[in-house]
């Protein structure tokens, strides 16, 4: 009959899957922390011992990826193993002598690490050697030599030598035969460690005279499979009277001593008696079958029985030895005994420091608990001479882990900044616990590698430059400069023009700027009287991914050269048509001197020095009559005006402005000396009849102006009157308060002045033509001429104005009447406000 499974269900079930799942879980741990092998010592070259990466949980398809490979920890471990890179499976490559590797210990492992990178991993390994009968007992002399008296009683017992098989465990279990003599059988005694002690016992009295020798063979064989085995010939000769075999006070002679003892110091003493006299009662020493290696660490007296080091003891190496002394007598007669050494441990080996693996250079964007580097310390010494803490010196930020196995993990403790260091070199320093305390060290040097984690700055984040105006194309301007810690194409600086503001004629024609210098050149020649002053933003760009970015802006100001001559607007220059000009001055007969006769009326589009003007008088039809204010312009007379001088005068003056080199004009004025207008007439109709072009309408206009003079006079005053009524004060009290200096922006230097100073002065311009008949009164009101037209130069946010009623250009009418107009004052350029168009008033007739 066959039962069901029972159901799995409720919480009894749950609770043993959920501890069945941690159970395995708890295995799985401990697998990966320590894996753990068997294999038969002196397997070949090549020969499996486990699937190392399958344990590990590591498929083929992970392997190249993962690189698992072999790590040997100890200074004395061999690399008796490797990984195939192809399955992950753990071979042998150096064929391994159990008996050579632990001696004759019982258990006997090769420990390593296996190392697993992405990410890094260390997994602690064990392989236990398992012992095979690759051994026989041997026997340390071909022949053993016993001498037996005749009076030996039958049942006496000899000890002979004990075979020494190199195996452990069953394999090195000896047991002894012996060939069959009727006089003689073999014994084995067992000691108290477990050894056997084969004994030659005497069956029957021995008689010397029947027979004097007698040779037998001794067969040791061990417990192994197949069975191995060694034979030892034993001669035993028949003699007189030595009945008494020397004794050893103890079976086992233990001693204890430091490990480095110096060559020659005393382990232990040994002694034996004899109750025999003679040279049968003599005993000497020696060692009985015991391997090479002992005979080159320890010697003993045959006298003294003193066992002495020969060679340095290495704790590292063996901490135990037990080998056998033997007692013979002169008689022959021998006794055996046991000496068990333990050589104590001394702190005599600093900690080695194996590095691993090591990730370097490290991104420095890298979180804090990344593993930088994998070492492995180890101390062959134990106990507290063993107990190993390691630490790192050194300012980083670094720290260090321990991990299973003598492992150590460095970290990283904080973020990594490239920019502050680019490296970071510490030291590991391992210390053990013993006492003096032993350390060793190693040198850690880990780059960090770049990231664009910082934008370019500018050296300024804004600059100032000065341009002379007229440069040439393609000047250099100023150089910016933008810095960049980060390294590499991440610190790679190239420059933009990202806008600005340079008014009416736009920022991006005026300069560029070069990518990889930071030159900025001018792309056009500028212009102090189009524009003063402009913005462009300069944009510093790394060659990181993504990329970074800051902005600075450059201020460029334009500075002034005298490249403009003054410009005469009173009195008006000539006509084109060769005349001679319409402004004239008349000063009385009577004047005195220092009479105002007129102002010469000059600007400068130029600023500062360039625009400061200067007045001199350079030709006079009279010189001695007339003087020119050399700053104010002003043409007065030098002295009382006389009945000698000429009606008419011509007075010439030159204006110079102040730049290197000074630039200049002329201005002619014309004077008529009458004291009164209707004086004037003839000489006035003489001058118009010199024209060519307008003689005869001059002469019929200035008989019009005589016959009218009284009623325009009193037309003008009417009009003068009613101006004043509907805009005020009058405007020349209004220039007393006026604003007669304009104000230069803060950002211009010193140099920067807004043109020419400003003056008060009379201005002598035709009338436009009529429309109306000749007869028709009043006139047509004069046209309002806004102060813009009369000075050139404008800012750079504003085009230049045109107009036909600048003054300066010739007269639609040159025969008309002209009319004089007293201006307040000038404005400058960029002067804003209700003076910038400040109309020329107070009409005033010529004639």
């Amino acid at each position: 009959m066959s039962g069901g499974r029972r159901p799995s269900g409720g919480p009894g079930g749950g609770r043993a899957a959920v501890l069945g799942a941690v159970l395995l879980w708890l295995c799985w741990r401990a697998a990966a922390e320590r894996l753990r092998y068997s294999m038969a010592e002196e397997l070949p070259r090549g020969s499996l011992v486990g699937p190392l990466a399958r344990d590990l949980g590591l498929s083929a398809d992970e392997l190249p990826a993962r690189k698992l490979r072999v790590a040997s920890a100890g200074k004395k471990q061999l690399k008796y193993f490797t990984v195939s890179e192809e399955n992950g499976n753990l071979y042998v490559s150096e064929r391994l002598d159990r008996e050579e590797l632990c001696g004759e210990s019982l258990s006997c492992s090769v420990s390593f690490e296996a190392l697993v990178h992405n990410p890094l991993n260390v997994f602690r390994v064990e392989v236990a050697i398992e012992d095979v009968n690759d051994n026989s007992p041997a026997f340390s002399k071909d022949a053993l030599e016993l001498e037996i008296g005749e009076w030996i009683a039958p049942g006496t017992r000899f000890p002979l030598e004990m075979a020494r098989d190199a195996d452990a465990g069953s394999n090195s279990l000896l047991s002894y035969e012996l060939t069959s003599n009727p006089s003689f059988s073999l014994a084995v005694k067992e000691s108290s460690d477990g050894t056997q002690q084969p004994e030659l016992v005497l069956e029957r009295a021995l008689d010397r005279e029947k027979q004097s020798s007698f040779e037998l063979i001794l067969t040791a064989v061990d417990g192994g499979d197949p069975r191995k085995s060694g034979t030892v010939q034993i001669r035993v000769n028949v003699t007189d009277a030595n009945d008494n075999p020397p004794v050893f006070s103890k079976s086992i002679y233990e001693a204890q001593v430091a490990e480095n003892l110096p060559a020659g110091s005393l382990v232990l003493r040994v002694l034996a008696t004899d109750a025999d006299a003679g040279s049968n009662g003599r005993v000497s020493y020696s060692f009985s079958n015991v391997p090479a290696g002992i005979r080159e660490l320890f010697t003993v007296d045959s006298e003294s029985g003193e066992v002495r080091t020969a060679g340095p003891l290495d704790f590292e190496e063996k901490s135990k030895y037990s080998f056998s002394l033997e007692a013979r007598d002169g008689g022959g007669f021998t006794a055996h005994c046991k000496a068990q050494i333990d050589i104590t441990d001394m702190n005599d080996n600093a900690p080695e420091i194996t590095i691993l693996s090591l990730s370097s250079p490290v991104p420095e964007d890298s979180p804090a608990g990344t593993v930088v580097a994998l070492l492995n310390v180890n101390d062959p010494d134990s106990g507290e001479n063993g107990e190993v803490s390691c630490e790192l010196s050194g300012e980083a930020p670094l720290s260090i882990v321990a991990s299973s196995g003598g492992s150590y993990k460095v970290v990283t403790a904080s973020a990594l900044d490239r920019e502050q260091a680019s490296e970071h070199r510490v030291t590991v320093v391992a210390r053990d616990r013993g006492s003096p305390a032993l350390w060793s060290s190693a040198e850690l040097l880990l780059e960090v590698s770049d990231v664009n984690d910082n934008a370019p700055v500018f050296e300024e984040a804004s600059y100032s430059a000065y341009v002379r105006e007229n440069n040439a194309v393609g000047a250099l301007v100023l150089r910016v400069v933008a810095r960049d810690l980060d390294a590499g194409a991440n610190g790679r600086v190239s420059y933009w023009l990202s806008g600005g503001s340079a008014g009416a004629a736009g920022a991006a024609p005026l300069v560029s700027v070069e990518a990889r210098s930071g030159a900025v050149y001018a792309q056009r020649s500028l212009d102090y009287e189009q524009c003063r002053e402009f913005l462009v933003a300069v944009r510093a760009q790394d060659g990181g991914s993504p990329a970074r970015s800051s902005t600075a802006t450059v201020r460029v100001f334009v500075l002034d050269q005298n490249d403009n001559a003054p410009r005469v607007l009173y009195p008006p220059p000539p006509a084109a048509s060769g005349s001679v000009g319409s402004a004239f001055e008349v000063v009385p007969r009577s004047a005195s001197s220092g009479y105002l006769v007129g102002k010469v009326v000059a600007v400068d589009a130029d600023a500062g020095r360039n625009a400061w003007l200067s007045y001199e008088l350079v030709q006079a039809s009279e010189p001695a009559l007339f003087r020119v204010g050399l700053h104010s312009g002003e043409v007065r007379t030098a002295r009382a005006v006389s009945e000698r001088d000429a009606a008419k005068q011509r007075v010439v003056a030159v204006v110079k402005d102040h730049g290197e080199p000074a630039l200049s004009a002329t201005a002619t004025l014309h004077v008529v000396l009458a004291e009164r207008l209707q004086e004037a007439l003839p000489e006035l109709s003489e001058r118009a009849a010199g024209a060519e072009a307008a003689g005869e309408l001059q002469f019929y206009l200035v008989l019009a102006l005589a016959l009218r003079s009284a009623l325009l006079v009193l037309s003008v005053a009417l009009a003068v009157l009613a101006r004043l009524r509907r805009a005020g004060p009058p405007g020349v009290l209004r220039c007393l308060g006026a604003q007669r200096l304009s104000l230069a922006g803060a950002a211009f230097p010193a140099d920067f002045c807004e043109g020419t100073l400003p003056y008060s002065y009379n201005l002598c311009v035709a009338a436009p033509p009529r429309l109306a008949a000749e007869a028709a009164w009043p006139p047509p009101p004069l046209p309002i001429v806004p102060a813009e037209e009369l000075v050139v130069g404008e800012p750079c946010e504003k085009p230049s104005l045109s107009s036909s009623a600048v003054v300066g250009e010739p007269l639609a009418d040159p025969n008309a009447p002209q009319v004089c107009i007293s201006a307040c004052s000038l404005s400058f350029p960029g002067t804003s406000g209700p003076a910038s168009r400040m109309p020329f008033d107070f009409p005033r007739t010529c004639c």
